[in-house]
């Protein structure tokens, strides 16, 4: 099966115009000598593409959206929905619940086991995204076992948990060509308004027609 997603993804590769048809041939010999064990591993560690090139192969190659972990602000408590060694081993992190669904960053979310671990300790309908798989574990081992103290213990830390994780859904969200001003100053917040005195110098605000 390895061997099948190794040719079908060169095969990708090469509709997507990133390699050429040679390249994949001699790509798939050196594969095969190296000591990486999963093959988009090897082509990172090569330099044959970048995370961006292989995010887009991936989501071609299994026809699911792509993501980028990496500076994704996630959940903890999503992730204590499942065993940590699951997560690990199967490369998967859940990203978020909406309602009855959640999303699940997976490096191969063809894997027909996926869905029957994942209802094991879940009833959501899940939706796959693919990941880079190294990303994946990364993000579980930073997210997984941060202290309490560490995601935001109290009020104030709260709110900077809230304000990160809002900056990171806007992030990953966002399309390419829109730019999302976030107001860093009081009087930006204040919009179609005058502000003026009355006769005793009372503050009034007066919406613009």
């Amino acid at each position: 099966m390895e061997n099948n997603f190794e040719v079908g993804f060169l095969r990708v590769l090469a509709e997507l115009k990133l390699i050429t048809a040679e390249d994949a041939v001699k790509l798939l010999a050196a594969y095969h000598e190296s000591d990486v064990d999963q093959f988009d591993e090897f082509l990172l560690s090569e330099g044959i593409l970048d995370t961006e090139n292989l995010l887009e192969a991936l989501s071609e190659y299994y026809q699911v959206p792509s993501f980028d972990v990496v500076g994704y602000f996630f959940e903890r408590h999503l992730l204590h929905m499942f065993p940590k060694e699951m997560l690990v081993r199967h490369e998967i992190i859940p990203m978020q619940v909406d309602e009855n669904m959640m999303i699940v960053v997976a490096a191969k979310p063809d894997n027909p086991d996926l869905l029957f671990e994942i209802g094991e300790y879940v009833s959501y309908d899940i939706r796959f995204y693919v990941g880079v798989a190294r990303n994946i574990c990364d993000a579980v081992e930073e997210y997984y076992d941060k202290a309490d103290t560490e995601v935001g213990e109290n009020g104030g830390d709260e709110d900077i948990r809230q304000e990160e994780l809002l900056r990171s859904e806007f992030m990953h969200i966002a399309e390419a060509d829109e730019e999302i001003v976030f107001p860093t100053n009081s009087d930006d917040m204040v919009k179609d308004e005058e502000i003026v005195e009355d006769e005793e110098g009372e503050v009034e605000y007066f919406e613009e027609l």
